[in-house]
C-alpha cells in the first residue's frame, strides 16, 4: 500500500511494486488561469526573473542551471555603470560548466566547422570532372589570334582607331 510524506511544499509518495504495476488512475488538472508564471515572459511583474520562461531554453535547469542562474541574476540586478561588469566571475563559472558538458551545450565553432566541412564536401562533389584524361582530338582548338603580323597594333603611346 502506498503512502505519502509532506515536507514543506513537497509531497513525497512511496509506492509498492504492486502499485507501480497497476494502471494509473491519475487525473490531469487543467491549467490554472491564475498561475503567476503562465505567459509572463522573462521578467515577472514583481521584477523577479521567471526561471520557467521558455525563452531561457532550459538553461536554468540541467547541470549548469545554478551557474546560469547566478550569472543571469547578477547581470539582471547589476547596477554597475557598465551593466554586468561585476559578474565576470559568475559568467566564467558558467562558461567552464558549459565547456565540461559539450554533449548538452554544443559550441558554435563546432557547428561552424561542421557546416564548413559540409559545404566543402558539397563543392568538391559539384566540381567539374577532371579533363586531363581527354584525348587530344577532343580538346578545343586554339582561337585564332586577332592580331596578325601584317595588321597594325597599338603601342604604348598610341591607341587603336
Amino acid at each position: 500500500m502506498s503512502f505519502d510524506v509532506t515536507e514543506g511544499k513537497d509531497c513525497i509518495i512511496f509506492v509498492t511494486k504492486e502499485d507501480q504495476e497497476a494502471p494509473s488512475n491519475a487525473e490531469l488538472v487543467a491549467d490554472d488561469p491564475d498561475d503567476p508564471y503562465e505567459e509572463q515572459g522573462l521578467i515577472l511583474p514583481s521584477g523577479d526573473i521567471n526561471w520557467n520562461c521558455p525563452c531561457l531554453g532550459g538553461m536554468a535547469s540541467g547541470p549548469c542551471g545554478s551557474q546560469f542562474k547566478e550569472a543571469f541574476s547578477c547581470f539582471h540586478y547589476s547596477e554597475e555603470e557598465v551593466k554586468g561588469s561585476n559578474c565576470l566571475e559568475n559568467v566564467r563559472n558558467l562558461q567552464e560548466c558549459i565547456q565540461k558538458n559539450p554533449e548538452l551545450y554544443p559550441q558554435e565553432e563546432d557547428e561552424d566547422v561542421a557546416t564548413q566541412q559540409e559545404s566543402d564536401s558539397a563543392l568538391t562533389s559539384a566540381a567539374p570532372p577532371d579533363t586531363s584524361a581527354l584525348s587530344p582530338e577532343s580538346e578545343p582548338s586554339p582561337a585564332p589570334s586577332a592580331v596578325t603580323p601584317d595588321s597594325p597594333s597599338a603601342t604604348d603611346g598610341q591607341t587603336a582607331s
